[in-house]
């Protein structure tokens, strides 16, 4: 039995990632697993599974396990004559050899991140950052030794853990080799964020966000177009705008509201204790959010959520992963949600928000 075949089934990997990492082909290191909050009335990703902390020793054999079928994959490649690369034909002599690798996901993945160059890898699951900093140093070292071809490592991380982490810890992180990082701001309304049960104040999210800045980040912050419904669309989207504003990290991205079954908010909306946007109105509400933004962020609209359609039919905006950058562009995007806001058709329900404007 080859060591890669004796440390394969040692490895694993979550279920979640931004798109972003997705698109990418990142590599998914799973260092916890679940989500060590999980309050959240809007999300159902982590409900009922217990959060965990892996350790160092854990994450780096499973780096070594991955590492093992990469030099499998290349040592299968010179000997057919492809010198090293990895296509399809190396891959299906690979499966061939070792057939129990045809149902691996991380298999799949592997493959992916390969022949997509290796550039890019993603810390799971929802809050890496809440590991004791020396293992998390610990591990990422050994990451970035055993794949120096990575570009870039990203992981997600709460505002909570953020603020609540030293400055100093942070770079120490940042330095080991953690990139970027994704943030779900949510929304910036401290009474929204207490009903959704975030577990986070406005103020901890400013301070998070600024100290991941400081420290060196490259920082996203996602938001959820939608959150306050019919009764609290304005603070949502006024108050969201002004703690972006105090942190003006390098990328909003856009995710609107869809709550999905399991979820709280889900049970709440079947019992008409919420009461969903139209799609007409989520576009006013983000109008009056991007009104508000006076950064120099890229916005970003990379998320099949976004679904609003211009006047030809196609998609109002770009899911390009890099988005819009403001201020330059910001009467850009105000003009498209403009086109948005004219497409949907005026029904009784839909005017409403628009003349409270």
């Amino acid at each position: 039995m080859s060591v890669a075949t004796a440390l394969k089934h040692n490895f694993e990997i979550g279920v979640y990632r931004p798109p972003s990492e997705g698109g990418s082909y990142s590599l998914l290191i799973r260092v916890t697993r679940n989500c060590p909050w999980n309050r959240c009335e809007f999300c159902s990703m982590y409900k009922g599974e217990k959060f965990e902390l892996r350790s160092p020793e854990e994450v780096k054999a499973d780096i070594d396990s991955i590492a093992a079928i990469c030099n499998n994959l290349k040592s299968i490649s010179w000997k057919l004559g492809y010198g090293g690369e990895i296509n399809r034909n190396v891959a299906i002599a690979m499966l061939e050899r070792e057939p129990e690798l045809d149902t691996s996901q991380g298999f799949v993945m592997i493959y992916n991140w390969l022949i997509s160059g290796g550039k890019t890898a993603f810390l799971q699951d929802a809050n890496s950052l809440i590991l004791p900093p020396e293992k998390l140093v610990d591990i990422l070292k050994h990451l970035r030794k055993t794949f120096p071809s990575l570009k870039r490592i990203t992981s997600y991380a709460r505002s909570k853990t953020l603020s609540q982490r030293k400055l100093e810890e942070l770079v120490e992180i940042r330095k080991a080799g953690l990139d970027r990082l994704h943030v779900g701001l949510e929304t910036g309304d401290d009474v929204l964020l207490k009903r959704m049960r975030k577990g986070v104040r406005s103020q901890e999210h400013i301070s998070g966000g600024r100290k991941a800045m400081e420290a060196g980040f490259q920082l996203s912050e996602y938001w959820m177009p939608g959150l306050g419904g019919k009764e609290m669309w304005k603070e949502h989207a006024k108050n969201t705008a002004r703690v972006l504003n105090e942190i003006n990290p390098h990328y909003i991205r856009s995710r609107p509201l869809s709550p999905s079954p399991g979820s709280p908010l889900f049970e709440t909306c079947s019992k008409g204790g919420f009461h969903l946007l139209t799609p007409r109105e989520q576009l006013i509400e983000l109008k009056v959010m991007m009104e508000g933004l006076n950064g120099s962020s890229k916005v970003c609209f990379d998320h099949a959520g976004n679904y609003w359609r211009g006047q030809h039919g196609g998609l109002l905006f770009t899911q390009s992963y890099e988005g819009y950058r403001f201020p330059d562009e910001k009467p850009r995007v105000l003009k498209l949600i403009e086109e948005g806001i004219e497409v949907q058709k005026d029904t009784p329900g839909n005017k409403g928000l628009r003349m409270m404007l």
